[in-house]
């Protein structure tokens, strides 16, 4: 964050300083974790569903914050509070999301929106930081991370841990930018209409990217239609082409290329087919499923070879050349930054190997049926490399937020993976979508044995304790909330970890 006092801060969130000098200087991070809060940094008093934050003000100022920003002045507390206005949440989606019932958590949003939009205006108009949006159904967080490998061969990156990429987690991450910083580079999800382009006010953006319109969250949005409208927000948010806006749309994506007639930036399209302005050529896969190939566009050609796994990084990484070269990057600088890209974030597509020789693809933060087609054809032509029919396991838990189509999506799942020749599948969960998931093997495959059906990743576990032999292939994916990487990590931890691929 830019250098400010509590005084500036007060008057950026239109709060109320109390038991505070106004010239005092925040000097460290902002934090809603009191546990992660630095000396003299500033704390979010933010309500969450098992706990407030306001519970924890007095250990925050303890331990050396400046200031607390607070929805309402904890009494009996020494040390200073900016006590932030009540907002009206019917006004404002993002702030809907808040897990608080008084709306207490939407106003310490609101005023951490504010402060964020303050501290990315100064660095963008006195220091020429420029803000990269990313969005899509899926591939966000893997385009984040290669796109944050890019840039940093050409100055500092700010980009977030993981997946912060909400209402908390997008403005916390812009608030890490600081006068040092050349290149913010931020995710925006997305759970309403009106979503992204809350966020995209948050941190205006340069440069927008759209991956692709996936059926992510359909039951929220009721129709890949709307998604599509929402993921728009994103290049209308953008500045026109006279003042360097740029987005990057995915041409290979019929929705999303159709979006170019909703911006008034520069447009760049990345893709496959010949048509797109960043293109992709000679695609070719090791035995580890990860490409190489010959990076095509205006301002020249290169050699990239990946180290991330997967068909689908393809495009991530024609997404993240297209933003290098709009940030002035050459051609060959950023095929030598894609072939020293490692994935940066936990659980996406993490392929280790175990002292017996197994093989275990830990893709299990997140699942929806776009991701988890691209997971499970990873897993059966990582099998087949080099020419080899190696035994695969899928063990596979609950596609979230899917609404009426849920049922629908986990069948047809089911039935892609038989149709890949997948070897044994292992479904955790009983619930209607799990149920179907592994009904839908069954129907396609004829199956019997090949397929279990257990309550618990505890029972998961159990089974291939018993039945992975070495040389298998494992891959575990379901949506974050099932915590599917358990099983994962027992594996590596009781087979003893060979070394990261």
């Amino acid at each position: 964050m830019i250098d400010l006092t509590l005084g500036q801060i007060a008057g950026i969130v239109g709060g109320r300083l109390v038991g505070g000098d106004p010239s005092t200087p925040v000097t460290g991070s902002v934090e809603f974790d009191s546990r992660r809060l630095e000396t003299g940094g500033l704390f979010l008093a933010l309500p969450g569903e098992r706990v407030d934050g306001h519970e924890f003000v007095a250990r925050a100022l303890g331990q050396g914050a400046a200031a607390a920003l607070v929805a309402r002045e904890v009494a009996g507390v020494s040390g200073a509070q900016i006590v932030v206005p009540p907002v009206d949440r019917r006004t404002s989606n993002a702030m809907a999301l808040a897990a608080d019932s008084d709306g207490s958590g939407a106003a310490v949003l609101a005023a951490l929106g504010a402060l964020a939009r303050a501290s990315v205006d100064r660095l963008v108009a006195d220091h020429g930081l420029v803000v990269v949006g990313i969005t899509g159904s899926s591939g966000k967080t893997s385009t984040k991370d290669l796109v944050g490998a890019v840039l940093a061969a050409a100055g500092t990156v700010v980009a977030p841990p993981g997946s912060f990429n909400n209402e908390i987690g997008h403005p916390w991450t812009a608030l890490r930018a600081d006068e040092t910083t050349d290149f913010l580079v931020l995710e925006l999800s997305a759970r309403a209409p009106g979503n992204i382009a809350e966020l995209a006010a948050i941190a205006p953006p340069k440069i927008g990217v759209v991956l692709n319109v996936g059926t992510a969250h359909l039951g929220e949005f009721g129709s890949r239609d709307v998604i599509a409208a929402t993921k728009g927000e994103l290049v209308e948010a953008l500045p026109d082409a006279a003042r360097g806006g740029v987005a990057v749309l995915n041409a290979d994506d019929e929705r999303v290329s159709a979006m170019a007639g909703r911006t008034a930036a520069g447009v760049v399209t990345v893709g496959l087919g010949r048509s797109a302005d960043v293109r992709a050529e000679n695609v070719t896969l090791d035995d580890e499923v990860r490409a190489s190939f010959r990076l095509i566009a205006p301002q020249g050609a290169a050699d990239v070879a990946l180290r991330v796994h997967g068909e689908h990084q393809v495009g991530n990484a024609l997404s993240a050349a297209a933003v290098g070269l709009a940030c002035g990057m050459g051609v060959d600088a950023i095929a030598a930054a894609l072939g020293t890209a490692a994935a940066a974030s936990a659980r996406r597509m993490d392929v280790r190997a175990t002292a017996d020789g197994v093989t275990v693809i830990n893709d299990s933060y997140n699942a929806n049926p776009d991701s988890m087609r691209a997971a499970l054809k990873s897993l059966a032509l990582m099998a087949r490399a080099g020419g080899g029919h190696r035994r695969t396991w899928a063990v596979l838990g609950e596609m979230a937020e899917l609404g009426e189509d849920s049922v629908t999506e986990h069948d047809l799942v089911g039935r892609f993976l038989v149709r890949l020749d997948v070897s044994q599948l292992v479904v955790v969960g009983r619930g209607r979508p799990q149920r179907a998931l592994f009904q839908g093997a069954i129907q396609e495959g004829s199956w019997g044995s090949e397929a279990e059906h257990v309550d618990s990743a505890e029972e998961a576990i159990a089974v291939l304790d018993d039945r992975v032999e070495p040389g298998d292939v494992v891959l575990v994916k379901a949506s974050s909330a099932v915590g599917l990487w358990s099983v994962a990590e027992h594996l590596l931890a009781t087979r003893g970890e060979e070394k990261s691929q």
